[in-house]
């Protein structure tokens, strides 16, 4: 008996034009560790819940419904939505969490 395995699709990243901005204050020998752990981690099965990529329990400004926590001491945040009909994640926002405070492009916000 032989079983095929479909393969799964992977999903398109997109990256919100703000994207640039929220990565200025952050140091550029971060930017590809924060590309390539995004890619990694959301081009399949973006909508897993993971010990790193979790559901937002309340709605977040930029309308963010998920959060990857990712880098040295998962001090980078990066939120995103996921349209599974499409197969499109949208990257939001890209943050930087220091205790109980974020900071997206060098701005506190609510977190």
């Amino acid at each position: 008996m032989i079983v095929l395995m479909a393969k799964k699709q992977p999903f398109t990243l997109v990256y919100a034009e703000e994207i640039k901005r929220h990565l200025r204050p952050i140091n550029a020998k971060y930017h590809s560790l924060i590309s390539d752990e995004i890619k990694d981690q959301l081009t399949f099965e973006p909508d897993v819940e993971t010990r790193n990529r979790k559901p937002l329990q309340r709605p977040v400004a930029f309308g963010a419904e998920w959060e990857l926590r990712l880098g040295p001491d998962n001090s980078f945040r990066a939120f995103y939505q996921v349209d599974l009909e499409s197969h499109i994640v949208r990257i939001v926002a890209i943050g930087v969490k220091e205790r109980n405070r974020l900071w997206i492009g060098g701005e506190e916000v609510e977190g």
